[in-house]
């Protein structure tokens, strides 16, 4: 079953046509890669599925529900997330403060100090349980800008899970960590797909990860889709091979 569907979206900067008129579809359940050379719009397209560009043409349809010119709280509340592959935390705060205070937001709630969070035991609750859900329970207490690399990471996966997303999208989430924590960062997120609570799209550039761990990939180039398959497809794709594999994949 369809989540997303984007039909002839466009978007252009100037003469440099950015996503130019892409189809693109994510299935519910699914962990969905999306790849590319640096400048193939990737980024640009989930910017525009988030909210944070306004397409030029085309639209964009979630849940049966067109959601093309709403605003990016507005996709938000209608359960689209994302991450950011800069890690996007309040350091000073603690692991759990983090989550509490996206729960506050979600909620509307008017107490967002995270002085109240403790004594919000239904915010407390549940964000211990996400906490929990990534692995980072041990370190609720911490702050997050004293966590490792791949904690941070993990954390700032959980805070945009905490807003309860039907469609999570993940902007690098392995970048910048250390090669053995790439595979358990991946190994908590699958495991959250997997139990059916959620649908991402992983924009990666490792692909040891992407053909590990997605069911499908989507190769971008020079703004429009060039391959859409399972990992098998992709690999046995003269296109995808001579146009990105072993090439750069930033941006």
């Amino acid at each position: 079953m369809s989540l997303l569907v984007t039909r002839k979206l466009r978007k252009a900067w100037g003469a440099n046509i950015a996503v130019n008129d892409v189809d693109f579809t994510v299935r519910a359940g699914e962990m969905l890669a999306l790849i590319g050379s640096n400048g193939a719009g990737k980024t640009t397209l989930v910017n525009l599925i988030s909210g944070l560009h306004r397409a030029d043409s085309g639209s964009i349809v979630f849940q049966d529900k067109d959601v093309t010119h709403q605003s990016v709280n507005g996709r938000i509340r209608a359960g689209i997330a994302r991450s950011f592959q800069l890690v996007n935390l309040f350091d000073h705060l603690s692991a759990f403060d983090n989550i509490a205070l996206t729960i506050f937001s979600r909620e509307g709630k008017t107490r967002w100090m995270t002085s109240f969070a403790d004594r919000d035991t239904a915010v407390a609750d549940e964000a211990m349980d996400v906490l929990a859900q990534f692995g980072l329970q041990p370190k609720a207490r911490l702050l997050a800008g004293g966590l490792s690399q791949g904690e941070r990471k993990l954390l700032d996966v959980a805070v945009a899970y905490a807003l309860r997303p039907q469609l999570l999208f993940l902007d690098e989430p392995t970048s910048g960590v250390s090669t053995r924590e790439k595979a358990p960062i991946m190994d908590v997120v699958t495991a959250i797909v997997r139990s059916g609570r959620i649908t991402a799209v992983v924009i990666e550039h490792d692909m040891d990860i992407v053909f590990r761990y997605s069911d499908r990939i989507v190769a971008m180039h020079q703004g429009a889709i060039l391959a859409d398959g399972t990992p098998d497809e992709i690999r046995r794709n003269d296109a995808v091979t001579a146009n990105l594999l072993g090439a750069g994949h930033d941006g």
